[in-house]
């Protein structure tokens, strides 16, 4: 998949795998930290000294990182190995603080699965993880699913169920393809928590109009 074949929808880095290693290893920390901050946002109850004091070292951390910072959105990138990456995605993006993020794995047959823990960030009710929040994972690791027989596909209809509340901590996931007629692929998938599966989808995935025929 060159940017070309497919409209411009990847940038291209002039960097190595292991300068995109590098990299992601620098970041990663710094994000994790984003990440522990938005929780103790969320529970802390100290006082207007203390806050104000993490403001100004908050501010300190934006003047740093903001010293060298590229405009606009970060896209995807492909380097000239083939490899590519999407570190903003609000779902697997390794440096942006509002994913998860979610880890999926593809296994031999063609489905996939992922597992991860859901803190105060993602609650919707009481104790609960966010309904949108779930149909965020779920579209996302279905449009894996769907793309994993190397084309493109976008998110064409996404029908969701959910048979019971899921609750904060340890969550699963699993896809899998059910129907693959070229240009048209139906994923299932679900999502499970401690008292089993929670929420349940079925979604079409479309290679676009600008993308090539698959094979």
């Amino acid at each position: 998949m060159s940017a070309e074949t497919y409209g411009g929808f990847f940038d291209h880095a002039d960097l190595t795998d292991a300068e995109v290693d590098e990299i992601q290893t620098r970041f990663e920390p710094v994000t994790d930290d984003l990440r522990r901050l938005v929780d103790l946002t969320i529970r802390s109850e100290v006082g207007d000294p203390e806050v104000a004091a993490a403001r100004e070292h908050l501010a300190a951390a934006a003047e740093l990182l903001g010293r060298r910072a590229k405009q606009g959105p970060a896209r995807v990138v492909r380097n000239d190995t083939g490899r590519s990456w999407q570190w903003g995605n609000a779902v697997v993006g390794q440096r942006n603080a509002v994913a998860p993020p979610l880890v999926v794995e593809r296994h031999d047959d063609g489905s996939t699965s992922a597992r991860l823990s859901l803190g105060n960030a993602y609650e919707g009710p009481p104790g609960m993880v966010h309904g949108g929040v779930s149909a965020l994972l779920l579209d996302h690791l279905m449009g894996v699913t769907a793309s994993s027989m190397k084309k493109l596909t976008m998110t064409g209809t996404l029908t969701l169920r959910y048979r019971r509340p899921l609750l904060l901590g340890h969550v699963a996931l699993a896809g899998r393809v059910v129907s693959d007629t070229g240009r048209k692929v139906t994923v299932t998938a679900e999502i499970s928590g401690a008292d089993g599966a929670a929420i349940e989808a079925e979604g079409l995935f479309i290679v676009p109009s600008w993308a090539p025929s698959p094979d």
